[in-house]
C-alpha cells in the first residue's frame, strides 16, 4: 500500500480530543491534545494533536493545532499545523461554524508538502462542569489533486471556569451588586431596576441579533434590560455608546446601570462590545458563553482581557 504521499482523497475522520482549560472564567482559552484516525481510499492514518484555543470577539475564537498522521501500516506519515475559525462556539452546549486552513509535509517516505482548507459546523454538548462532548462535520478539500472529502469529528474536552477574584453567587440580586462596590456611586432605583431584569437574564444563549429570553447578543441584552422599564435604546452597540452622558473611564464614577463600551481594533475608535454596570467591578454583558457576569480588572487574567478593552462608558439614567 502506498504509504501516503499525499493525504486520501477522500475519507472521513474522527478525533478524541481530552482538554484542560486556562484562565477561565466564562470563556475560552482552552489546550487540547488528541488522538484519533483517517481513513481514506489510499490509505488509513492515525492522528495525534494538540492545540489551544483562544477567544478574539465575544463571538468568534481561533484554534491553532499541530498534527501528526502516522501510516496504519507503518509506514510513512504526515506532520503539520492548521489554524481554525470558531463562530459562536463558547463554553455552553449549541451550535457553531467553523473554517480552518491548515498543512505540512511528509516523512519515512511520504516526503510530499500538503495542504488543506475546509469548512462544517458542529454541536457542543455539556457533560459535567469541567468536560464536554462534541461532534463536527467538515467538507475539505486537500492541493494534491484538488482532492475533496468529508471529515467527522468527535472530541472530548474542558468546560471548567476558573472563579473570578470577585464573588458571583448563584442567584445575585441588584441590591448586593452594588453595595459589594469598593467604590462608587449607588444606582437610583429606576437603574437598579434595570440591573435587576438584566441580572434575570444570567445564562441565556448568545443569540447574533437576539433580544429576547430565546437569546441575546451585547446590544440585544442592553436594550431589553432599558427597554423592560420604558427606555427605549438604539440596537446596535455603536448607536448606544452615544446615548445619555459620557462617564468618565474610572470604577469610583461608575454607577450600576451605566453602560460600558468596549473595543477590539486597534485605538478603540469604534466600538465593538457592550455590557451593563453592576457595582463592584462587575459587569453583566452577553458574549461567546451567553449571558455572564464579568470583571473590570487590571490584576485579573480575564478581567484584564475586558479591562484592556474598556474604552468608555455612558450614563443613561442620572445618578
Amino acid at each position: 500500500m502506498n504509504t501516503g504521499r499525499r493525504l486520501p482523497s477522500r475519507g472521513t475522520a474522527a478525533l478524541l480530543t481530552a482538554g484542560a482549560l486556562l484562565l477561565a472564567p466564562g470563556t475560552l482559552p482552552a489546550q487540547s491534545v488528541g488522538v484519533g484516525w483517517y481513513s481514506g481510499s489510499q490509505a488509513t492514518y492515525f492522528i495525534f494533536s494538540a492545540g489551544v484555543t483562544r477567544p478574539v470577539a465575544p463571538s468568534i475564537s481561533t484554534t491553532i493545532s499541530g498534527s501528526w498522521y502516522q501510516s496504519q501500516d507503518g509506514g510513512g506519515g504526515l506532520l503539520g499545523a492548521g489554524i481554525d475559525l470558531n463562530f459562536w462556539r463558547g463554553g455552553r452546549p449549541g451550535l457553531y461554524a467553523v473554517a480552518g486552513v491548515g498543512g505540512g509535509f511528509g516523512f519515512s517516505g511520504a516526503d510530499a508538502f500538503w495542504a488543506s482548507y475546509s469548512v462544517g459546523g458542529g454541536y457542543d454538548f455539556r457533560l459535567f462542569s469541567a468536560v464536554g462532548l462534541g461532534v463536527e462535520a467538515r467538507w475539505q478539500g486537500l492541493t494534491q489533486g484538488a482532492d475533496e472529502g468529508v471529515r467527522v469529528s468527535v472530541r472530548l474536552g474542558g468546560g471548567m471556569r476558573r472563579k473570578s477574584s470577585t464573588p458571583s453567587p448563584t442567584t445575585p440580586s441588584a441590591s448586593s451588586a452594588a453595595t459589594a462596590a469598593p467604590a462608587g456611586l449607588t444606582g437610583t432605583p429606576q437603574a437598579m431596576a434595570v440591573v435587576e431584569t438584566a441580572l434575570g437574564a444570567m445564562g441565556a444563549p448568545y443569540s447574533w441579533g437576539g433580544s429576547s429570553s430565546n437569546g441575546f447578543d451585547c446590544s440585544g441584552l442592553i436594550q431589553y434590560a432599558y427597554r423592560a422599564h420604558g427606555i427605549a435604546l438604539p440596537r446596535t452597540s455603536v448607536d448606544q455608546a452615544k446615548q445619555g452622558a459620557a462617564v468618565e473611564r474610572e470604577l469610583a464614577v461608575l454607577a450600576p446601570g451605566d453602560i460600558l463600551t468596549f473595543s477590539s481594533g486597534a485605538g478603540g475608535d469604534k466600538v465593538s462590545h457592550v455590557g451593563l454596570y453592576l457595582g463592584g467591578g462587575e459587569f453583566i454583558h452577553s458574549a461567546t458563553n451567553g449571558v455572564q457576569k464579568s470583571v473590570l480588572s487590571a490584576t485579573d487574567p480575564y478581567g484584564k482581557w475586558w479591562w484592556d478593552r474598556w474604552v468608555g462608558a455612558r450614563r443613561v439614567i442620572p445618578a
